[in-house]
């Protein structure tokens, strides 16, 4: 309790300290352009230090795969950093010639490959041999990492990117007097993408899959408790795609990918750092001014119907057990959207959360447990999750079983009683205390105006966000759990601990000249 109320005090601190930080303060300071080509731009000035960040928000992810092609957008978001026309390449024009070759070749290969009857493996052998001579050929025209090298050399910190189900995010930052090369860099490479060293990159990508997934217990889980939820809507892929899937695209497909949703009116591009809005808008619109115009393509319209039966999947593995299950939510435009994200808190955020406190500190029963909630995107409907992993007691590791139980009793607490005042009042000042830390840094300001703008097309909506949820009551809390925390809504998925597959003995060496 004494912990808890020094964390109650510290965020009330931390609010007071940036009571500044509000709409009408930042409605001073940040500057947002339409480009006539669509792209949105944002600028902030922060002086505190000569450096800035930016953040690229493609309102284009996973879900945006084609079917049959799980991964491409993942696959574009490595070739991303492989430079342009002018970037990465000793002879441009003859390496265009050469990766031309590649997908010929590539194509002749995968039909062969593709046959259901009369493949012939003499030629497929031959027509593999092909493509992997033009890959050999068009890589010595390459300079390999120059993109990212000369971000480094300008100073550069921090530089990656992501792939969600719902977007694509870029960002890394650079010193101040470096804002021109940052514009030029970030406009070129979705002006001039170049997709060289596609193939090494997809294997790459194969054994990203191969560690996150089919590698891991918890990941293979998760995948067959994505495919049970959902039934229709993309959230049923893994994201990364299938193996299959992963040795069939082409950098033509990624091409296509890129084409259709790299447009300027499906992306933001928001700066905040020591830079001034005067002088850093008129340099980013002329070099984003050059991205072509496209019309933005349609979303997907593919709905997930209600579930009417609970279900479930057990995953038997020689790991530690887990517990996992979901329920269905709206997405994140739902008018009780914050009713959501107040039950997460309420759940598990930090030691005194319910989940934390009954089934690992008080039952001990659990080593970690919490819910979340937009699983495994808030884009389109999603999921309210909740995982544990059991602790080792007295008679051994407890079961799914129990987890399971214990965590359905705070599930129908929420449905059956009341919240206490303090408790309401913890949340709504965290939540509060984590939007200002939010705030504090370059980095996670460029991210939230970007999000905020595209999901909501006004930036204003992150401040609006918290006095949504000041306005939650004890009442939403039990009616929006009372409706979302049914039983036929729910999907469950365990890991049952089995024991590992005894090994084969392995036959005895034979003495040098013995019969075998």
């Amino acid at each position: 309790m004494r912990r808890a109320a020094l964390t109650f005090i510290a965020s009330l601190l931390l609010i007071s300290a940036a009571a500044a930080q509000d709409v009408a303060s930042f409605e001073k300071r940040v500057a947002v352009k339409k480009l006539p080509n669509g792209l949105t731009l944002m600028v902030l000035q922060r002086t505190e230090a000569p450096v800035f960040s930016f953040f690229t928000y493609v309102d284009a992810g996973d879900v945006q795969d084609p079917k049959g092609k799980g991964g491409l957008a993942h696959m574009f978001e490595h070739m991303a950093f492989k430079g342009t026309d002018k970037i990465g390449t000793l002879n441009y024009t003859a390496e265009k010639a050469a990766l031309a070759d590649v997908e010929t070749t590539f194509q002749a290969y995968e039909r062969e490959r593709l046959k259901r009857v009369d493949r012939d493996p003499k030629r497929l052998a031959e027509l593999e041999k092909s493509w992997r001579d033009a890959i050999a050929k068009a890589q010595t025209y390459v300079v390999p990492n120059e993109f990212s090298e000369i971000i480094e050399s300008a100073g550069g910190e921090d530089l990656n990117a992501s792939t969600s189900m719902d977007a694509t995010h870029y960002f890394y930052s650079l010193p101040s007097n470096r804002l021109e090369l940052w514009a030029y860099l970030e406009s070129q490479r979705f002006l001039h993408p170049v997709f060289r060293e596609f193939y090494t990159e997809r294997d790459v990508v194969r054994e990203e899959r191969r560690m996150r997934t089919d590698s891991s217990p918890i990941g293979r889980l998760i995948e067959q408790f994505l495919g049970t939820s959902f039934i229709a809507h993309p959230y049923k892929e893994n994201g990364i795609g299938f193996p299959s899937e992963l040795q069939a695209f082409s950098a033509t497909d990624a091409q296509a990918f890129f084409k259709k949703y790299y447009i300027p009116s499906n992306m933001v591009v928001a700066v905040v750092g020591d830079v001034k809005p005067s002088e850093a808008m008129p340099i980013m619109e002329k070099y984003f001014s050059a991205l072509p115009k496209a019309e933005k393509p349609l979303d997907t319209s593919t709905v997930e119907p209600p579930q009417k039966a609970e279900r479930s999947t057990t995953l038997r593995d020689p790991a530690q057990p887990f517990f996992l299950e979901g329920y269905h939510r709206p997405s994140y435009l739902d008018p009780d959207d914050a009713v959501y994200d107040v039950i997460s808190d309420l759940l598990s955020s930090g030691r005194t959360s319910r989940l934390y406190r009954a089934l690992v500190r008080d039952k001990k029963i659990a080593r970690e447990a919490s819910g979340f909630s937009g699983f495994p995107g808030v884009k389109y409907p999603n999921l309210f999750a909740f995982y544990a992993t059991p602790a080792r007691g007295p008679q051994g590791v407890h079961t799914p079983v129990e987890l399971r139980d214990a965590m359905h009793v705070e599930i129908n607490r929420l449905i059956n009683e009341d919240v206490t005042d303090e408790e309401l009042k913890m949340v709504k000042t965290r939540m509060r205390a984590d939007l200002v830390r939010g705030l504090a840094d370059n980095e996670g300001l460029a991210e939230n105006l970007a999000t905020y703008q595209t999901l909501f097309g006004d930036w204003r909506e992150l401040f609006r966000s918290v006095d949504r949820v000041d306005k939650v009551t004890k009442a939403d809390i039990r009616r929006v759990a009372a409706k979302t925390f049914v039983p036929e809504n729910r999907t469950i998925s365990t890991l049952e601990t089995i024991p590992p597959k005894p090994q084969q003995p392995q036959p005895a060496a034979q003495p040098q000249g013995a019969q075998q």
